[in-house]
Parts: structure tokens; C-alpha cells; sequence
């Protein structure tokens, strides 16, 4: 505990960093980053939707510590994280004449941060950075374990790297100007740490804790953000880069969200926690129909999303629901995904709340009629 920030650390050995998480930290995102920057320059990588609301404060934050602090914007939305949008940024990156001392800090949710982590990763053959994030999707998940990455037409964080930050600053309170679409977004990730391995923290939201977080009560956002980048942060420092199984468990959920974002094209229609909240409701349903998990437990996780607003079908989607959605199409995204083998789609399924697991060498078969009733409902 730092004043009124609490740490959770993750634990890599030499490349060990802390997660600062509390109120106001953006203030504090100079003394917090300072002695992470020896070299005394940075440059604060944001969007057009973020740059408004928060750069001035953390450029002046970073200045006062007596850090340079040059900028950089991209476009806001997904688009961005493609092959040529990453390409401009590069060219804007060198144009700060950066050296190998230079650190960026990403200023924003997990398209900035996805950008940001891949640059640094490349820049000059590697340079540090660190995550400021600015959405609750991006501070309980996508900041946390070092994975970065671009979208191809081929489907989602198909080029990247692993590139850990030194720092991740969770500042709650930026979640007060989110809108409710983006903290439901977060939500379903949030959701996903009591569905992989802790019933308990599941049934925490399921009491009414969830709906306290989305409501703006301070204590519920600052416990939720804590006990997701704890459970994060134990997963990534048991196995970094996925080479074993446990890290893959983070994918629940996200084998039908990715082929879901991609037949949307990763478009404003349907945000990446909109798409892992129904994600994760058909891994249930799938495991329920396999005889994995009582059928309870699939409507418990399904009832639960539904009561706070998150989607549990596409054809919940009622910015889309005019769309002509193709079971066979959604299966064939699928088998691109990056966790497969040997040709096989990989599923996180579960044997229950809290016992997900990884299945190897499912047959299609019961993914498509899963496909085909959520389509239905």
C-alpha cells in the first residue's frame, strides 16, 4: 500500500513490475514513473477520445518530475491496431528521435495499449514502456501480462510480441467518464476471473458487488480491479508466454468473441467485452451440453451477464440485429484462432463456476449447434 494506492506485484523475476491501483494516480504518474526512466524522456502514446481528458494531466505530472514528455496520438477504435496504422505510428515514434533510454507510456484502454506495448517491443529493437490504462476493460486485462499485438485480416493479435511493462498505473477513478456500454465491456473481463478459477469472486458480483461497480461505488471498482489483476498477475507469472496450459484459461470466453469481432470487423457494433460476454456465455452452454458442467451453472453464468445489461447472443445486439449472422461462417473464423493444434479448435471450456479448463480435439460438431441456438435466441 502507497497512500491511497494499493499494489499487487507480478512476480518475473528480474522483470518483476507492481500494478498500482487507486484514485487519482494520473497526478501521480510522474514520481510513480521517475524512477523507471533513467534517462529522463518519455513519450505518452494516446487517442483522440483520451488526449481530451487526460494528457494535459499527465504530461504536466510527468514534466513536474522533471521528465520530457513528448506525444503522440492515434485515432480512436480498433481500426487502429492495423498493419498500417502501426506503420504511421512507428514513422510519428521516430520522428521524437527516441533513443534506447526513451520509454513510452501508453495513455489509454487496450487498443492504445496493444499499439504501445508492440512499439516499444520494436522500437530500436526494444525499448521500455509503461501502461497507464484509462478503461476497465484494459485495467483489470489487457495491460497486465505483456501481451501485445495488431489485427490482421486474418483475425485478432494475429502479429505481436511479448513485451512485459515496467509499471501499470489503475487509476479507478478515470472509470467515472467511461460510458456504461465501455464499463460493461470491462465487466465481462472482470466476470471472467470468477468463471476461470474463483467461484467465490463470482459470487461476490453475483451478490451485488458487480452491479455496485458499474454503479460507480468506489470500494466495489478498486476490490474488483485488485482481485482481477491479482488473479492475472498469478496466471502470467506461473506461465508468461502460454507455453503450458494455465495462461490459456484467460481465453475463456474469447475462441467465439474473436470470431465474433471478425465477422463485425472489429467495428464499433460490437466492443472486444460485449463479444467475450457472449463468448463466455456459449462456453458454458457448450460445456452444459457436452456434460462438462450442470446445466445451472451455464443459466447462473448467463442470468448473471443478462442482469447487468451485458449481451448474451448476438442477436442481442441491437446496434446490429439486422445483420446476417452464419453459424458455418463463425465456426471457419474459428479455426484460425491462435490457440489451435494440429489443425483442431482449442476451447476453454468448464466443468462448473470456477473450473475452466483447456479442451484439445473437440469435435466441430457441438461448437456449431452452440453457434447455431445462441444465433437462435
Amino acid at each position: 500500500m502507497t497512500g491511497s494506492s494499493r499494489q499487487v506485484p507480478v512476480e518475473l523475476g528480474e522483470r518483476r513490475y507492481l500494478i498500482e491501483i487507486g484514485a487519482g494516480l494520473i497526478d501521480r504518474a510522474g514520481p510513480l514513473c521517475a524512477p523507471l526512466v533513467p534517462g529522463g524522456r518519455t513519450i505518452i502514446v494516446t487517442d483522440t477520445a483520451v488526449a481530451p481528458l487526460y494528457l494535459d494531466r499527465v504530461r504536466a505530472s510527468l514534466e513536474a518530475a522533471g521528465l520530457r514528455a513528448d506525444t503522440v496520438s492515434v485515432p480512436a477504435g480498433e481500426a487502429s491496431k492495423a498493419f498500417d496504422s502501426f506503420g504511421r505510428l512507428m514513422d510519428d515514434l521516430l520522428d521524437c528521435r527516441p533513443d534506447r533510454g526513451t520509454v513510452l507510456v501508453a495513455l489509454g484502454g487496450g487498443v492504445v495499449g496493444d499499439l504501445t506495448g508492440f512499439a516499444a517491443a520494436v522500437l530500436l529493437r526494444g525499448v521500455d514502456f509503461i501502461q497507464i490504462p484509462t478503461t476497465l476493460l484494459a485495467q483489470v486485462d489487457s495491460s497486465v501480462g505483456g501481451k501485445t499485438g495488431i489485427n490482421t485480416r486474418h483475425g485478432k493479435n494475429l502479429v505481436g510480441s511479448f513485451h512485459q511493462p515496467r509499471l501499470v498505473i489503475a487509476d479507478t477513478q478515470v472509470l467515472d467518464t467511461l460510458p456504461r456500454r465501455e464499463l460493461l465491456a470491462g465487466y465481462a473481463e472482470v466476470v471472467k476471473y470468477g468463471l476461470i478459477d474463483d467461484a467465490p469472486f463470482f459470487e461476490w458480483l453475483e451478490q451485488g458487488k458487480g452491479r455496485a461497480l458499474l454503479d460507480g461505488n468506489a470500494g466495489a471498482r478498486a476490490e474488483a480491479v485488485a482481485r482481477s489483476c491479482a488473479a492475472k498477475a498469478r496466471i502470467v507469472a506461473s506461465d508468461e508466454r502460454e507455453t503450458g496450459e494455465l495462461r490459456a484459461l484467460l481465453n475463456l470466453g474469447h475462441t467465439f468473441a474473436h470470431a465474433l469481432e471478425k465477422e463485425t470487423g472489429y467495428g464499433p457494433d460490437l466492443l472486444h467485452g460485449e463479444a467475450v460476454g457472449i463468448g463466455m456465455a456459449m462456453a458454458f452452454d457448450m460445456s452444459a451440453a457436452l456434460g462438462l458442467c450442470p446445466a445451472e451453472d451455464a443459466l447462473r453464468v448467463r442470468r448473471h451477464l443478462e442482469s447487468v445489461g451485458l449481451a448474451t447472443s448476438p442477436r442481442a445486439i441491437a446496434r446490429d440485429n439486422q445483420r446476417a449472422w452464419d453459424a458455418v461462417r463463425l465456426i471457419d473464423h474459428m479455426r484460425g484462432d491462435k490457440k489451435n493444434r494440429d489443425g483442431r479448435i482449442t476451447f476453454i471450456l468448464a466443468r462448473g463456476i470456477g473450473r475452466a479448463f483447456v479442451a484439445r480435439g473437440i469435435d466441430e460438431a457441438p461448437a456449431l449447434e452452440t453457434v447455431r441456438r445462441a444465433l437462435a435466441a
